[in-house]
């Protein structure tokens, strides 16, 4: 076969696999959809967003911590979803990397709260922004004291059975993946790995299959979203001097420049198995009928 051909016949079958109908879900891998509570963009109560979002097909839910638990606990029983994970509530405006003992005490007091939202959701892992290396403060003063209070929350998370998964953000911290492992390394715990975020490296730094490579089976969660590899447009500038920007910036799934079947091959690589939790705008899960389609979008991205 010419390559020209091999390419467009390659081309082709990627380009049908991607819309293919939900029930073509994949067979193949353990993989089960999620949503992150906070880009549930359907009005009402928790059990209101988790009824609906049951209604669109998916299988569980990322509460946040600090929520109100017996209202959590009531609504996974009630419509059958499971708690994906819990992201930390205040990692980011209580970071570990803070100067200050007192605002790290209240991350490190965060965290636990949220372990602890975790075992009582049946959960087996807690979402953490470890800290942010900006205004101030160095990268290698985020690297150290993250990972002191880190540390003291390990015999919480060991004794509950939930571990702390680190996650890549637009943190300015740890920007490669060898940067990732070398983290970990330094906590060495069984109980701290990584919860890695598919569309956050996007336009910032190596491609996300790699970072699945290199990371292996130190990622115990993934966030499934997509990014737009052209800078979003932006308007006139607001009262504060940002600019602000024009349109929505994160693209629907399957719509970005996320190579997913390059994705996928590297989490079957790495023996990838159980959750994926979307983390796309909450306008793509603003009602059922948008909710189904994010869902059955993931449905088509885990079918490659």
């Amino acid at each position: 076969m010419k390559r020209r051909s091999f390419l467009q016949l390659s081309a082709g079958a990627v380009a049908a696999a991607a819309f293919l109908p939900a029930s073509h879900s994949a067979t193949k891998r353990n993989l089960r959809k999620a949503i992150m509570y906070s880009t549930i963009g359907v009005k009402g109560s928790v059990l209101e967003k988790f009824k609906a979002m049951k209604e669109a097909g998916f299988d569980g839910v990322e509460p946040m911590g600090a929520m109100n638990r017996e209202e959590v606990v009531a609504a996974l029983k009630e419509t059958g979803l499971k708690a994906a994970s819990v992201c930390d509530h205040i990692h980011w405006v209580k970071p570990l990397s803070a100067p200050d003992e007192a605002t790290r005490k209240l991350g490190l007091d965060g965290l636990i709260h949220s372990l602890h939202d975790a075992k009582a959701y049946g959960a087996t892992s807690v979402l953490l922004v470890p800290g942010v290396a900006r205004n101030g403060v160095s990268y290698q003063e985020c690297f150290d004291r993250s990972i002191v209070e880190i540390r003291k929350a390990i015999p919480v998370a060991k004794e509950l059975g939930v571990k702390i998964a680190i996650e890549n953000v637009g943190n300015d911290f740890i920007n490669t993946p060898e940067q990732a492992v070398e983290y970990l390394d330094a906590i060495n715990s069984e109980w701290v790995a990584w919860h890695f975020d598919i569309g956050n490296v996007g336009r910032r730094g190596p491609a996300a299959e790699k970072w699945i490579n290199v990371l292996g089976k130190r990622i115990v969660r993934i966030h499934v979203k997509d990014f737009s590899a052209t800078p979003p447009e932006t308007t006139a500038k607001d009262k504060s001097g940002k600019s602000q920007q024009k349109g929505n910036v994160r693209p629907k799934l399957l719509d970005g420049d996320t190579n997913w079947p390059a994705v996928m091959a590297a989490l079957d690589k790495a023996g990838y198995s159980g959750w994926g939790i979307s983390e796309q705008p909450g306008n793509q899960a603003a009602d059922v009928a948008s909710a189904r389609d994010l869902a059955q979008r993931m449905d088509r991205i885990f079918a490659l």
